[in-house]
């Protein structure tokens, strides 16, 4: 693929956009991130404050410690960690400065501050609204279909500022022009210092990470457990690496991440599992970062149809792209790559979604080892068949079937986990 190639251009603006820092589950933070607008706002600390949010932010809120706070959880902890500590400039970093000081500033904030939380009133599955109010004056900030994507400030009735709100598929560069047989073309073709500096970033961020769940006491201690339990293998290490990453980011880790397709956990499940395998292999460095391109736009491919948020389990289609690439790295080309694809999302596409939590590490442990499984299957002449279940004949037509399920068949699903997460019958 040429660098004049529309695709090409559109390719490494989408790996742009996606491979970008979050320190801490990325709702959560997109929650600090909106309360930290507001304050500044404001220009004060507020007397009160409001948040309305959809179903699917309080799910993935709700039970994530929130970074930076002493351990503590929820929805208004991400809020008072943004009105006390915030710095909105620094977006999904938002809260990454906070001191021992502010950390008990926090905790004095939410003991005297009454915090309201509203499920918002909206059909959008990523809508974040908070008000904070000051005797007669207030201030709201509007995020919809983003984690970052400001679309309206408000202060005292006032406008500030105010975007035209678009739908999800357009509020980024056009991700139409994805599928698997550009995807593998690029890979192969892609200019290395084009893509060095985010590629490199994203090793270097989700290792660190990886290393301090491994190190570390965090959640369930997934990644630890698979290292303890299965013999020194590199297929156990690639899914102990990619768990571990998840228990220190999803129980309070202060540790960036480079995110993917809005999260966190599918970066790491896209990366270090093919960072392993590289090793393993003897690979270059070129090797690896032409792997992990791929493994990344894969993700996004598989991502873009369903939506950033659903209750169908992103880490899968990360996972399954993480075995794609360590086909792609063992020699394989378009279709490796492609049954290797099919086959893992044949195996896990049924774990649903119920928010961020420690239990995700254990999900991230499955879709790579599915990954894993897909890419062993064609390389032992094996493989599953279109019309076997959800799987059609064709790997395109495959991904249309799995953003069927997730963004309209489990739409159903999505609002009956939220119910049964708020306790409500």
């Amino acid at each position: 693929m040429k660098k004049s190639d529309p695709r090409y251009i559109n390719y490494l603006e989408v790996l742009k956009e996606e491979l970008i820092p979050a320190m801490g589950c990325t709702e959560p933070v997109a929650l600090a991130f909106a309360a930290a607008k507001a304050r500044e706002v404001l220009d004060k600390l507020p007397e009160k404050a409001l948040a309305e949010i959809s179903g699917n932010i309080i799910k993935n809120v709700k039970s994530v410690v929130v970074p930076n706070t002493g351990g503590l959880r929820g929805i208004k902890a991400a809020v008072a960690a943004g009105i006390v500590a915030g710095n909105s400039e620094k977006k999904l970093e938002a809260i990454a400065g906070v001191t021992a000081e502010q950390q008990r500033e926090i905790i004095a904030f939410l003991e005297k501050v009454p915090i309201e939380v509203k499920i918002a009133d909206t059909e959008r599955v990523l809508e974040i609204i908070v008000t904070l109010y000051s005797g007669e004056s207030r201030a709201k900030v509007r995020i919809i279909n983003a984690h970052t994507n400001i679309v309206s400030i408000e202060k005292d009735g006032k406008i500030l500022f105010e975007a035209e709100e678009k739908p999800e598929s357009s509020a980024q560069t056009d991700r139409t022009m994805l599928d698997i047989q550009d995807i593998v073309e690029f890979a192969d073709t892609v200019v290395i210092d084009d893509v060095r500096e985010v590629i490199e970033r994203q090793i270097e961020y989700n290792s660190a990470i990886s290393a301090e769940g491994l190190a570390g006491n965090y959640g369930a201690n997934i990644g630890k457990v698979i290292r303890k339990s299965y013999t020194d293998d590199i297929r156990v290490r690639a899914r102990a690496a990619a768990a571990a990453g998840s228990d220190a980011r999803m129980s309070g880790c202060s540790m960036p991440v480079i995110i993917l397709s809005g999260s966190g956990n599918q970066g790491i499940t896209a990366s270090l599992p093919v960072i392993e395998f590289a090793a393993y292999l003897g690979k270059s460095r070129e090797e690896l970062i032409r792997a992990l391109v791929l493994s990344d736009l894969i993700t996004i491919h598989l991502k873009t149809g369903i939506g950033r948020l659903s209750a169908y389990c992103g880490v899968v289609c990360a996972g399954a792209a993480a075995g794609a690439a360590i086909a792609y790295l063992r020699g394989g080309r378009l279709e490796e790559v492609s049954h290797t694809l099919v086959n893992a999302l044949a195996i896990t596409s049924g774990i649903v979604c119920d928010g961020a939590k420690p239990s995700c590490a254990g999900k991230i442990a499955a879709a790579v080892e599915a990954g894993i499984l897909g890419c062993e299957m064609f390389r032992n002449g094996q493989q599953f068949y279109g019309g076997d279940g959800i799987i059609a004949k064709g790997v395109e037509k495959t991904i249309q079937n799995i953003s069927r399920l997730g963004r309209e068949g489990m739409r159903k699903t999505d609002k009956e986990i939220i119910q049964i997460m708020l306790g409500e019958e």
